[in-house]
């Protein structure tokens, strides 16, 4: 059974995480995209700068625009503010990369199953939505560098007979989000480290799944960390297991044409890495004493409502 390891920590220092915050928007906004029949929602975030883009050196879906695929359902890293905006994590990371190209991120909100096939078919630019570096993914998108890591949990019910991971292979159901790591570890061969297709339902978002549980259809629900604090939070009677099911590592994709803006990305995460910029964006939105989420050395309560995994 896979389990997790100790996150990485940045240049081997140890990075605190703290308090939660939101990033503006501007009042301009952009059309829908989306790779599939799925709707996507636009909102533009002002960012001005002086890059090698402004000059045309980098290529983009929209002159002078930054297009950020996501979807912004997964708290901490992309999320709706009260506003009808984006923030988190990823939004203002990528706020900042768009700053050091010269251009305004426009995010763009959609299905997660389409966020990285819009970037590979060209209608976005980037692909940011708390993305787990697979080999499978690898395959249509290339990836920058990883900026932040964290772990798929188990959330159970509190009088649960599931006490750890290896209980789970007790023919027991599984709830995951669909086009998710979780899902896609969970529902693998056991040889493989999974449960089997036959033990794992997908739902369209994690919310849908909490609800699963809730109503007792399945056993336990797979889901990246951050979520799944919020849910529990949100809904009694829930628990996250003490064991973790899998460490992953989140980076950008980015189209494997573009290989000039992936290569100006990565220098820029580089810089913001380095200059604290990058912690200092997961200081506002992850509380330190009970994160699991850091900084990559190449990484509030929330209704049911709106809330889905998206690694």
């Amino acid at each position: 059974m896979k389990k997790a390891i100790a996150l990485l920590l940045t240049a081997g220092m140890t990075l605190s995480l703290a308090a939660c915050g939101s990033a503006s928007k501007s009042s301009s906004a952009s059309s829908a995209a989306s790779a599939s029949s799925a709707a996507a929602e636009s909102t533009s975030v002002s960012a001005a700068g002086t890059s090698a883009s402004a000059s045309g050196d980098i290529k983009t879906v929209t002159s002078g625009e930054l297009h950020m695929a996501t979807n912004a359902a997964f708290p901490p890293y992309e999320m709706t503010d009260d506003n009808g905006g984006y923030t988190g994590i990823d939004v203002d990371i990528a706020t900042e990369i768009a700053k050091e190209l010269g251009l305004k991120l426009v995010v763009d909100d959609m299905d997660f199953s389409s966020v990285i096939t819009s970037v590979q078919s060209g209608k976005e630019d980037i692909a940011m939505a708390g993305i787990t570096v697979s080999d499978e993914r690898k395959q249509n998108v290339d990836f920058t560098d990883s900026y932040a890591t964290g772990v798929q949990s188990v959330i159970v019910p509190e009088d649960s007979d599931i006490k750890s991971v290896d209980d789970l292979s007790n023919d027991k159901m599984i709830g995951c989000q669909e086009g998710t790591t979780g899902y896609i570890y969970a529902s693998a061969e056991p040889k493989d480290g999974g449960f089997g297709e036959d033990h794992v339902v997908a739902y369209t978002n994690g919310a849908m799944a909490i609800q699963a549980l809730l109503g007792g259809k399945v056993d336990a629900v797979i889901i990246d960390n951050e979520p799944a604090k919020a849910f529990v939070a949100q809904n009694k009677g829930l628990k996250i297991l003490d064991t973790d099911y899998v460490t992953e590592d989140y980076a950008i994709g980015v189209n494997k044409k573009n290989t000039a803006l992936r290569d100006a990305i990565n220098t820029i995460l580089k810089k913001l890495i380095a200059d604290g910029t990058v912690q200092s964006i997961i200081d506002k939105y992850i509380n330190a004493d009970s994160s699991s989420e850091s900084v990559s050395t190449s990484s509030a309560s929330v209704s049911t409502s709106s809330v889905s995994s998206a690694s």
